[in-house]
Parts: structure tokens; C-alpha cells; sequence
């Protein structure tokens, strides 16, 4: 008789209903929650940057000279088509854009900074040319004309 029983759990030994079976811990990594999250930041960043580009809105003219390398974000003077002069991206009287460029030259290293002038293409030479006579006549010697590249030629 003993035989018999030797096979089956004895009775109210519950067998595996009654313990509970330990799990080994997980050892995989889920990434999905990790790549959309990376992706929807992907996505904002990817529509945010072209909105941190110089705030005013300027139709450069074409050149085929080539772009300067810059380690750090440079002095602009902008001229927009209605002739209005910006420093930066805040519009100045023409009166006040010497000592404001100054002012703000002298904590960037003096008159020795670069100042990149940006004029739209339609804005009357005489204007720019008063701009840039008074960079000159204030000391700034070192001043850039921007352009954009032309995209046809090579």
C-alpha cells in the first residue's frame, strides 16, 4: 500500500497550490518608453531650431564666398528693408547705435570685436553705406558683410 501512494502528494499537502513560485528577476531592459522619449524630443528640437536663427527678417543678397568659422555668437547690425537699424534682434535709432554697440562691444573685448552687418537686398546703398561709416568712424574696423550662399554655382 505504500507503494501505491509513493507517486501522489499526500492529502492536504496542497503539492504546488499552496506555495508560491519565486520568479528570477528580470534581467532585459525595456527601451521603448526610453526611445519615444527620445524621438518626441527629437521631433521638438527639430522644429524648435530653425526658430533660433536672428530674429529679424532679412533678405540677404547671393555670394559664392564661403561661411567663417565663430566660437562664440557675434555683434550683428541689421538693416531691414524699411531701413530700420537693429542691434541684435532690438530695433535702435541710428543715433543711439554707436554707444549701444559700444557699450555692449566693451564686455566682448573692445572695438576689436567682430560686427557682422546684415542688409536686405532691397535696402538703399546710402543707408547701409551711413551704417557702416559710422561702425568705422567708432572704431570697429573689423566688419563682415553677411550673405547668403548661392545655391547655383559651385
Amino acid at each position: 500500500m505504500a507503494a501505491a501512494n509513493a507517486g501522489t502528494p499526500a492529502v492536504g499537502g496542497g503539492g504546488r497550490r499552496g506555495r508560491r513560485q519565486r520568479r528570477g528577476v528580470m534581467a532585459e531592459i525595456n527601451v521603448t518608453p526610453m526611445v519615444d522619449v527620445m524621438l518626441v524630443l527629437l521631433i521638438i528640437f527639430m522644429v524648435s531650431a530653425p526658430l533660433l536663427t536672428v530674429g529679424v527678417p532679412i533678405d540677404l543678397p547671393q555670394s559664392q564666398a564661403k561661411s567663417l568659422d565663430q566660437d562664440k555668437e557675434p555683434l550683428t547690425v541689421s538693416v531691414n528693408s524699411k531701413g530700420q537699424v537693429y542691434l541684435q534682434n532690438a530695433e535702435v535709432a541710428a543715433a543711439d547705435l554707436i554707444p549701444k554697440l559700444q557699450a555692449v562691444s566693451q564686455a566682448r573685448g573692445g572695438t576689436e570685436a567682430r560686427v557682422y552687418v546684415r542688409g536686405d537686398k532691397t535696402v538703399d546703398y546710402g543707408t547701409m553705406m551711413r551704417v557702416m561709416g559710422q561702425l568705422s568712424g567708432a572704431g570697429f574696423h573689423r566688419v563682415a558683410l553677411v550673405t547668403e550662399f548661392e545655391q547655383g554655382s559651385k
